[in-house]
Protein backbone atom coordinates (compact mmCIF):
# COMPACT_ATOMS: atom_id res chain seq x y z
CA UNK A 1 0.00 0.00 0.00
CA UNK A 2 1.38 3.37 -1.01
CA UNK A 3 1.75 6.01 1.66
CA UNK A 4 -0.71 8.93 1.68
CA UNK A 5 0.31 12.42 2.70
CA UNK A 6 -1.48 13.24 5.96
CA UNK A 7 -2.86 16.56 7.19
CA UNK A 8 -5.02 17.44 10.16
CA UNK A 9 -8.68 17.99 9.43
CA UNK A 10 -9.70 21.38 10.80
CA UNK A 11 -12.82 21.64 12.89
CA UNK A 12 -13.12 17.91 13.62
CA UNK A 13 -11.46 17.75 17.03
CA UNK A 14 -13.75 14.93 18.11
CA UNK A 15 -12.02 12.30 16.00
CA UNK A 16 -8.55 11.57 14.66
CA UNK A 17 -8.56 12.17 10.96
CA UNK A 18 -6.07 12.68 8.20
CA UNK A 19 -6.44 14.08 4.74
CA UNK A 20 -4.57 13.69 1.52
CA UNK A 21 -5.05 15.34 -1.82
CA UNK A 22 -4.83 12.59 -4.42
CA UNK A 23 -4.36 13.89 -7.94
CA UNK A 24 -5.57 11.87 -10.90
CA UNK A 25 -4.03 11.38 -14.33
CA UNK A 26 -6.98 13.47 -15.53
CA UNK A 27 -6.33 17.22 -15.59
CA UNK A 28 -7.96 19.22 -12.76
CA UNK A 29 -9.60 16.10 -11.27
CA UNK A 30 -8.79 15.74 -7.59
CA UNK A 31 -10.16 13.56 -4.82
CA UNK A 32 -9.54 14.44 -1.17
CA UNK A 33 -9.39 11.53 1.26
CA UNK A 34 -10.15 11.66 5.00
CA UNK A 35 -9.61 8.67 7.27
CA UNK A 36 -12.50 7.69 9.52
CA UNK A 37 -12.92 4.82 11.98
CA UNK A 38 -11.53 1.39 11.15
CA UNK A 39 -11.46 0.65 7.43
CA UNK A 40 -13.54 3.68 6.42
CA UNK A 41 -12.51 6.69 4.34
CA UNK A 42 -14.43 9.75 3.19
CA UNK A 43 -13.65 10.65 -0.44
CA UNK A 44 -14.64 14.06 -1.77
CA UNK A 45 -14.46 14.97 -5.44
CA UNK A 46 -16.91 17.00 -7.51
CA UNK A 47 -20.22 15.30 -6.67
CA UNK A 48 -21.71 13.85 -3.52
CA UNK A 49 -19.64 12.54 -0.63
CA UNK A 50 -18.27 9.06 -1.33
CA UNK A 51 -17.55 6.60 1.48
CA UNK A 52 -15.02 3.82 0.99
CA UNK A 53 -14.40 0.70 3.08
CA UNK A 54 -10.93 -0.74 2.46
CA UNK A 55 -9.84 -3.97 4.13
CA UNK A 56 -9.35 -7.71 3.88
CA UNK A 57 -12.63 -8.17 2.03
CA UNK A 58 -11.61 -5.63 -0.58
CA UNK A 59 -13.05 -2.21 -1.42
CA UNK A 60 -16.65 -1.07 -1.09
CA UNK A 61 -17.84 2.33 -2.30
CA UNK A 62 -20.97 4.22 -1.39
CA UNK A 63 -21.79 6.37 -4.44
CA UNK A 64 -19.63 6.96 -7.48
CA UNK A 65 -19.50 10.72 -8.20
CA UNK A 66 -19.61 12.18 -11.74
CA UNK A 67 -18.41 10.20 -14.77
CA UNK A 68 -15.51 12.58 -15.42
CA UNK A 69 -14.13 11.75 -11.97
CA UNK A 70 -13.54 8.02 -12.44
CA UNK A 71 -9.79 8.33 -13.06
CA UNK A 72 -9.41 10.43 -9.92
CA UNK A 73 -11.20 7.82 -7.85
CA UNK A 74 -9.26 4.96 -9.42
CA UNK A 75 -6.04 6.73 -8.54
CA UNK A 76 -7.22 7.31 -4.95
CA UNK A 77 -8.33 3.71 -4.50
CA UNK A 78 -5.04 2.40 -5.86
CA UNK A 79 -3.19 4.44 -3.26
CA UNK A 80 -5.40 3.14 -0.50
CA UNK A 81 -5.67 -0.50 -1.52
CA UNK A 82 -2.99 -1.31 -4.10
CA UNK A 83 -2.46 -0.99 -7.84
CA UNK A 84 -4.82 -3.84 -8.74
CA UNK A 85 -7.66 -2.70 -6.49
CA UNK A 86 -11.16 -2.53 -7.97
CA UNK A 87 -14.22 -2.08 -5.74
CA UNK A 88 -16.08 -5.33 -5.16
CA UNK A 89 -19.26 -3.39 -4.40
CA UNK A 90 -20.58 0.06 -5.38
CA UNK A 91 -23.73 1.08 -3.49
CA UNK A 92 -25.82 3.94 -4.93
CA UNK A 93 -27.78 6.10 -2.46
CA UNK A 94 -29.99 7.31 -5.36
CA UNK A 95 -29.90 7.67 -9.15
CA UNK A 96 -28.52 11.19 -9.80
CA UNK A 97 -25.43 11.53 -11.97
CA UNK A 98 -23.24 12.95 -9.19
CA UNK A 99 -23.83 9.68 -7.36
CA UNK A 100 -23.99 7.12 -10.19
CA UNK A 101 -21.78 8.71 -12.85
CA UNK A 102 -18.97 6.25 -12.15
CA UNK A 103 -21.22 3.18 -12.32
CA UNK A 104 -20.49 2.31 -15.94
CA UNK A 105 -16.73 2.47 -15.39
CA UNK A 106 -16.73 0.37 -12.22
CA UNK A 107 -19.32 -2.04 -13.59
CA UNK A 108 -17.11 -2.53 -16.60
CA UNK A 109 -14.22 -3.35 -14.25
CA UNK A 110 -16.24 -6.08 -12.57
CA UNK A 111 -17.68 -4.19 -9.60
CA UNK A 112 -21.13 -5.27 -8.41
CA UNK A 113 -23.46 -2.25 -8.54
CA UNK A 114 -26.09 -2.18 -5.78
CA UNK A 115 -29.11 0.12 -5.59
CA UNK A 116 -32.79 0.37 -4.84
CA UNK A 117 -35.05 -1.05 -7.54
CA UNK A 118 -36.14 2.51 -8.44
CA UNK A 119 -32.49 3.45 -9.05
CA UNK A 120 -32.21 0.68 -11.64
CA UNK A 121 -35.54 1.66 -13.16
CA UNK A 122 -34.56 5.33 -13.55
CA UNK A 123 -31.09 4.55 -14.87
CA UNK A 124 -32.72 2.26 -17.44
CA UNK A 125 -34.50 5.08 -19.28
CA UNK A 126 -34.19 8.73 -20.16
CA UNK A 127 -35.39 10.94 -17.31
CA UNK A 128 -37.75 13.74 -18.31
CA UNK A 129 -38.06 16.86 -16.18
CA UNK A 130 -35.14 16.24 -13.85
CA UNK A 131 -32.13 18.60 -14.09
CA UNK A 132 -29.79 15.84 -12.91
CA UNK A 133 -29.98 13.33 -15.73
CA UNK A 134 -27.07 10.91 -16.01
CA UNK A 135 -24.64 11.55 -18.83
CA UNK A 136 -24.49 8.85 -21.48
CA UNK A 137 -27.00 6.45 -22.98
CA UNK A 138 -29.83 5.35 -20.68
CA UNK A 139 -29.84 1.67 -19.97
CA UNK A 140 -26.10 1.14 -20.37
CA UNK A 141 -25.78 -2.32 -18.86
CA UNK A 142 -22.58 -1.69 -16.92
CA UNK A 143 -24.16 1.29 -15.13
CA UNK A 144 -27.24 -0.52 -13.85
CA UNK A 145 -27.46 -2.02 -10.37
CA UNK A 146 -27.41 -5.81 -10.67
CA UNK A 147 -28.37 -6.23 -7.02
CA UNK A 148 -31.58 -4.41 -6.09
CA UNK A 149 -33.91 -4.39 -3.10
CA UNK A 150 -37.30 -3.04 -2.11
CA UNK A 151 -36.99 -2.15 1.58
CA UNK A 152 -33.59 -3.05 3.01
CA UNK A 153 -30.43 -5.06 2.47
CA UNK A 154 -27.59 -6.15 4.75
CA UNK A 155 -23.91 -6.64 3.94
CA UNK A 156 -21.12 -8.00 6.14
CA UNK A 157 -17.91 -6.45 4.83
CA UNK A 158 -14.48 -5.66 6.30
CA UNK A 159 -15.67 -6.50 9.79
CA UNK A 160 -18.71 -4.21 9.63
CA UNK A 161 -22.43 -4.83 9.36
CA UNK A 162 -23.99 -2.48 6.82
CA UNK A 163 -27.75 -1.99 6.82
CA UNK A 164 -29.14 -0.29 3.72
CA UNK A 165 -32.61 1.17 4.23
CA UNK A 166 -34.88 2.57 1.53
CA UNK A 167 -36.68 5.84 2.28
CA UNK A 168 -39.40 6.57 -0.26
CA UNK A 169 -40.55 9.89 -1.69
CA UNK A 170 -37.84 12.06 -0.14
CA UNK A 171 -34.99 13.44 -2.24
CA UNK A 172 -36.14 10.99 -4.95
CA UNK A 173 -38.21 7.80 -4.88
CA UNK A 174 -35.09 5.65 -4.56
CA UNK A 175 -33.17 7.09 -1.61
CA UNK A 176 -31.14 4.78 0.60
CA UNK A 177 -29.41 5.43 3.90
CA UNK A 178 -26.48 3.18 4.86
CA UNK A 179 -25.93 2.44 8.55
CA UNK A 180 -22.56 1.05 9.70
CA UNK A 181 -23.79 -0.51 12.92
CA UNK A 182 -20.38 -1.54 14.24
CA UNK A 183 -18.93 1.95 13.74
CA UNK A 184 -21.95 4.06 14.77
CA UNK A 185 -21.69 5.83 11.43
CA UNK A 186 -24.32 6.57 8.82
CA UNK A 187 -24.25 7.84 5.20
CA UNK A 188 -27.45 9.76 4.41
CA UNK A 189 -26.87 10.51 0.75
CA UNK A 190 -28.78 13.59 -0.35
CA UNK A 191 -31.26 13.36 2.49
CA UNK A 192 -28.77 15.69 4.18
CA UNK A 193 -27.31 18.85 2.62
CA UNK A 194 -25.44 20.11 5.68
CA UNK A 195 -26.05 23.82 6.28
CA UNK A 196 -27.92 24.21 2.98
CA UNK A 197 -31.41 24.12 1.59
CA UNK A 198 -31.90 20.72 -0.05
CA UNK A 199 -32.70 19.78 -3.61
CA UNK A 200 -35.93 17.79 -3.69
CA UNK A 201 -36.33 16.15 -7.11
CA UNK A 202 -40.11 16.33 -7.52
CA UNK A 203 -39.80 14.94 -11.06
CA UNK A 204 -38.15 11.81 -9.67
CA UNK A 205 -40.75 11.01 -7.04
CA UNK A 206 -39.33 13.22 -4.32
CA UNK A 207 -41.51 15.25 -1.97
CA UNK A 208 -40.96 17.86 0.73
CA UNK A 209 -43.10 16.00 3.27
CA UNK A 210 -41.44 12.68 2.50
CA UNK A 211 -38.02 14.33 2.81
CA UNK A 212 -38.88 15.66 6.27
CA UNK A 213 -40.28 12.29 7.34
CA UNK A 214 -37.10 10.53 6.21
CA UNK A 215 -34.82 12.91 8.10
CA UNK A 216 -36.98 12.47 11.21
CA UNK A 217 -36.69 8.69 10.95
CA UNK A 218 -32.90 8.79 10.72
CA UNK A 219 -32.67 11.28 13.57
CA UNK A 220 -34.58 8.91 15.83
CA UNK A 221 -32.02 6.18 15.17
CA UNK A 222 -28.75 8.08 15.73
CA UNK A 223 -27.22 9.27 19.00
CA UNK A 224 -24.83 12.02 20.06
CA UNK A 225 -21.79 9.91 19.16
CA UNK A 226 -22.93 8.91 15.67
CA UNK A 227 -20.71 10.12 12.84
CA UNK A 228 -23.02 11.38 10.10
CA UNK A 229 -21.89 11.59 6.48
CA UNK A 230 -24.13 13.99 4.56
CA UNK A 231 -24.58 13.83 0.82
CA UNK A 232 -23.13 17.32 0.67
CA UNK A 233 -20.96 19.16 3.18
CA UNK A 234 -18.66 18.28 6.05
CA UNK A 235 -19.06 15.43 8.50
CA UNK A 236 -21.75 16.03 11.09
CA UNK A 237 -23.22 14.96 14.42
CA UNK A 238 -26.76 14.51 15.66
CA UNK A 239 -27.08 18.17 16.60
CA UNK A 240 -26.30 19.21 13.03
CA UNK A 241 -28.98 16.90 11.70
CA UNK A 242 -31.46 18.23 14.27
CA UNK A 243 -30.79 21.81 13.14
CA UNK A 244 -31.32 20.68 9.56
CA UNK A 245 -34.67 19.13 10.45
CA UNK A 246 -35.66 22.28 12.36
CA UNK A 247 -34.95 24.35 9.26
CA UNK A 248 -36.91 22.02 6.98
CA UNK A 249 -39.95 22.06 9.26
CA UNK A 250 -39.87 25.78 10.02
CA UNK A 251 -39.42 27.02 6.45
CA UNK A 252 -42.04 24.62 5.11
CA UNK A 253 -44.51 25.70 7.78
CA UNK A 254 -43.76 29.37 7.07
CA UNK A 255 -44.50 29.08 3.35
CA UNK A 256 -47.63 27.01 3.92
CA UNK A 257 -48.93 29.42 6.54
CA UNK A 258 -48.63 32.24 4.00
CA UNK A 259 -50.64 30.14 1.54
CA UNK A 260 -53.30 29.46 4.19
CA UNK A 261 -53.48 33.20 4.88
CA UNK A 262 -54.27 33.82 1.22
CA UNK A 263 -50.89 35.21 0.20
CA UNK A 264 -50.18 34.52 -3.46
CA UNK A 265 -47.20 32.35 -4.43
CA UNK A 266 -45.71 35.35 -6.23
CA UNK A 267 -45.88 37.49 -3.10
CA UNK A 268 -44.47 34.68 -0.96
CA UNK A 269 -41.47 34.51 -3.28
CA UNK A 270 -41.09 38.28 -3.24
CA UNK A 271 -41.19 38.55 0.55
CA UNK A 272 -38.94 35.51 1.04
CA UNK A 273 -38.27 33.56 4.21
CA UNK A 274 -37.47 34.81 7.68
CA UNK A 275 -34.00 36.45 7.48
CA UNK A 276 -32.63 33.95 10.01
CA UNK A 277 -32.55 31.34 7.23
CA UNK A 278 -30.50 33.48 4.83
CA UNK A 279 -27.25 31.57 5.32
CA UNK A 280 -28.91 28.31 4.27
CA UNK A 281 -29.33 29.66 0.74
CA UNK A 282 -25.61 29.90 0.04
CA UNK A 283 -25.35 26.34 -1.26
CA UNK A 284 -26.45 24.97 -4.60
CA UNK A 285 -30.12 25.64 -3.80
CA UNK A 286 -30.98 29.28 -3.21
CA UNK A 287 -33.83 30.61 -1.10
CA UNK A 288 -36.11 31.27 -4.06
CA UNK A 289 -35.63 27.74 -5.40
CA UNK A 290 -36.39 26.25 -1.99
CA UNK A 291 -39.55 28.36 -1.68
CA UNK A 292 -40.59 27.24 -5.18
CA UNK A 293 -40.06 23.61 -4.19
CA UNK A 294 -42.23 23.98 -1.09
CA UNK A 295 -44.94 25.73 -3.12
CA UNK A 296 -44.89 23.03 -5.80
CA UNK A 297 -45.26 20.33 -3.18
CA UNK A 298 -48.03 22.04 -1.20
Amino acid sequence: MMKIRVAAVCGLLWTLMVSAALHAEQEDATVSVFTLAGPLYLLQGQGGNVLASVGDDGVLLIDADEPQMVEAYRHAIRRLAGLDAVPRLVINTHWHSENTGGNAFWGGQGSVIVGHENVRERLSRQQIGSPTAVDGAPGLAEALPIVTYRERLTFHFNGDTLEIHHFSAGHTDGDSVVFFNDRNLVHLGDLFFRGQFPFVDLASGGSVDGYITSVQAVLERVDEDTVIVPGRGALARRGDLQRYLDMLQATTAEVRQHLADGVSPEDISTVGLDPKWADWGRGSIGEQQWIATILAGS
